[in-house]
């Protein structure tokens, strides 16, 4: 797992690139720390910052093809390695070396931009064609591994994170309004989004190319659920989901340092859990989070799984304290309004893991997207009955199962809970269904802003562009795709996921999110998985019941929180949430309402923990996380949360301005 960084320019002085991009690479150096190196001619400048884990010795970056034309710069893992290095062996080519990353761009030498469907990873990448002076840039098919570039005049910049823009006179940190209500309204950054003017992402499943001509931006695959269904009996179902999960981890489990695993005591992290230990001769390491907070706390769980599988646990107690003190960093490594507290523990957490020695963890990511382990699937369902027809009886018992951790959600209580779900069964009120009722309940942050944009145009341009993969999917399918367009892609394997990890020199894998899983999860029938409509993640069950704790598996999923705006409204609150919610400091940012915004925040000031309510949690990690992305991006006030070190680690460093031109064998 690396870091990597760049530019293409037309006209821009390539006397300048070494100093641009050891300043770019010493801003992202926590995703490599081993080392670090760059390449560059008249037109472009590459980097890498690298976390060794394949190929220690031999898989510095940037790497070099045999023919001196191709250079690259990557960050990932790519889990189907060794077969495609088979597949280019018989097709005459020769490797230097044992990396991945040599794979993967000899790949690119045989297949061009059709390569990239080919990998089975998470990835971030750049390739630099000395011989026609073009770069290309390319994201993995979910959105694993991030990527961000800004164009400023004829030059483009690029990076794993956008602080590695900090340094760059020519890039500012702006907001932009309308991104701002969407991003408030549908909780995260959808697509190209970062909420910042200028700068955008390379979108999953997608590549740039950059030349001399100008750029575009293109997509190489689509996420397709529209897949054969499988026919066969819930038994045969079983085995094969085993067969194949199992085949998941053990790619996964490819490294030369060791593998370690997350386990929050749900079904997903229990299950990889079990199969690290049944693949993996040496013991097995686990990790995770516990609360003070009894609310929260779920190390009974963990405990118990740990001690029935046979994994030498390690459990972090985390604070309120805890979470106020990091959350300033986790805002800082995320780069992006948050909606809630729950990634900071992990961000702690990830720190712990490395100073246990461990660089790698496999995590439980997109089990719940694949196998229907959401409430707003059951949710989507109900919705979907209700519009058809469903009588009373039936309604009643979907409603009583929505929640089954919410007392309050129960068949005595129907009447009273059922008129949200009778309003947005009415024609045109759940354009995105259960989607719907979640956009909805998030409506209270955008009065913080001052500037009346339509959250909902971005979002829904964005799946009328998409309608060829949309339109005609069933509307539980049409809540699996949103999920990996939205929450999944700009939250759980980004903000929370990628970055809290990496923060600290940690690459997360997840072997739910192995293309075959996916694919497999959307051709099994709907029954396999959402049994009845409320038997979330059925088939998951039913295939490692006999393996795991009777809890793990009778338990309902429960999504994982941590304690929010209670934790910094506490009668002596952190020192930077006094400050950065002060009025002279909210007037700083010309995008709020700034009357709204102290009325909002003495209000929950004077509530009583326990009666502040969901949305209003919400709403207040939005504006205190903005609050701290402007004072640390936009207005670069940033060093005393990470002061600037150069890195001194550089093995590579190439001026290829006065190497020999390549031959073309195109």
């Amino acid at each position: 797992m690396c870091g990597i960084a760049g530019l293409y320019s037309v006209d821009r002085s390539s006397d300048e690139y070494p100093s641009i991009i050891v300043d770019m690479l010493s801003r992202i150096k926590h995703r490599g720390p081993d080392e670090s190196g760059y390449f560059f001619d008249e037109n472009a400048v590459i980097g890498s910052v690298r976390l060794r884990i394949i190929d220690l010795h031999t898989g510095s970056q940037p790497l070099i093809d045999s023919s001196g034309r191709f250079w690259i710069a990557y960050n990932g893992e790519i889990y189907n390695y060794l077969e495609l290095k088979e597949q280019l062996k018989a097709r005459g080519h020769i490797f230097k070396t044992d990396s991945d990353t040599e794979v993967l761009l000899l790949s690119y030498v045989e297949w061009g931009l059709d390569a990239f469907k080919r990998f089975n990873g998470g990835f971030s990448v750049a390739i630099y064609d000395t011989l026609k002076k073009e770069l290309v840039l390319a994201r993995d098919r979910y959105g694993k591994r991030p990527l961000y570039y800004a164009t400023a005049g004829n030059t483009t910049v690029f990076a794993s994170e956008m602080k590695a823009f900090l340094g760059n006179p020519d890039v500012s940190f702006a907001w932009d309004n309308e991104q701002l209500s969407s991003i408030f309204a549908h909780w995260v950054p959808v697509e190209h989004q970062t909420g910042f003017k200028n700068i955008a992402q390379i979108p999953s499943a997608s590549y740039m190319v950059i030349n001399e001509s100008g750029s575009r931006v293109e997509t190489y695959d689509l996420l397709d659920l529209q897949v054969e269904e499988f026919n066969g009996t819930e038994e045969e179902a079983v085995e094969l989901t085993r067969e194949k999960l199992r085949e998941a981890v053990r790619l996964r489990l490819q490294s030369d340092v060791e593998v370690g695993v997350y386990l929050s005591g749900g079904l997903d992290s229990s299950i990889t859990s079990l199969l690290a230990k049944q693949l993996n001769p040496m013991p097995v390491r686990s990790f995770s989070v516990a609360f003070t907070d009894e609310n929260f706390d779920e190390s009974q769980y963990q405990e118990e799984t740990s001690k029935f599988i046979g994994t030498k646990h390690t459990s972090l107690r985390v604070t309120h304290e805890d979470i106020a003190r990091d959350f300033p960093l986790a805002v800082y490594h995320s780069e992006v309004p948050l909606f809630r507290s729950a990634l900071v523990p992990l961000y702690t957490l990830s720190k712990m893991v490395r100073e246990h020695g461990i660089k790698v963890v496999l995590t439980g990511e997109g089990s719940d997207e694949t196998f229907l382990g959401y409430d707003i699937f059951k949710e989507t369902n109900l919705l979907d009955r209700w519009m058809k027809g469903a009588d009373e009886p039936e309604r009643e018992r979907l409603v009583a199962g929505l929640y089954p951790y919410l007392k309050h959600y129960n068949k005595d209580n129907f009447r009273a809970i059922s008129g949200t779900y009778s309003r947005y069964a009415q024609p045109g009120e759940a354009k995105y269904f259960g989607h719907s009722i979640r956009f909805g309940n998030s409506r209270l942050a955008l009065k913080f802003l001052k500037d009346g944009h339509d959250p909902d145009n971005f979002l829904s341009g964005f799946v009328s562009s998409h309608s060829r993969e949309y339109d005609s999917l069933s509307p539980i399918a049409k809540t699996q795709w949103l999920e990996f367009k939205t929450l999944l892609g700009g939250y759980l394997l980004s903000s929370q996921g990628d970055r809290m990890a990496l923060a600290n020199g940690v690459e997360n894998r997840c072997p739910f999110l192995d293309p075959n899983i996916v694919t497999w999860a959307f051709g099994l029938p709907v029954d396999y998985r959402l049994k009845g409509g409320l038997g979330e993640k059925n088939i998951l069950k039913k295939s490692f019941e006999k393996e795991l704790p009777p809890s793990v598996i009778t338990r309902s999923k429960q999504p994982f929180v941590a304690p929010d705006a209670v934790v910094f409204l506490s009668k002596s609150p952190p020192e930077y949430v006094e400050s950065v919610l002060s009025v002279d400091e909210l007037k700083k940012l010309d995008s709020l309402d700034h009357g709204f915004c102290q009325k909002f925040i003495e209000k929950l000031r004077n509530s009583e923990p326990g009666r502040i309510a969901p949305r209003e949690n919400q709403a207040f990690l939005l504006l205190l996380s903005m609050a701290l992305l402007d004072k640390y991006y936009v207005r670069r006030e940033y060093r005393d949360i990470s002061p600037f070190e150069k890195i001194e680690n550089i093995t590579i460093a190439v001026d290829g301005r006065q190497a020999p031109a390549p031959v073309s064998k195109f």
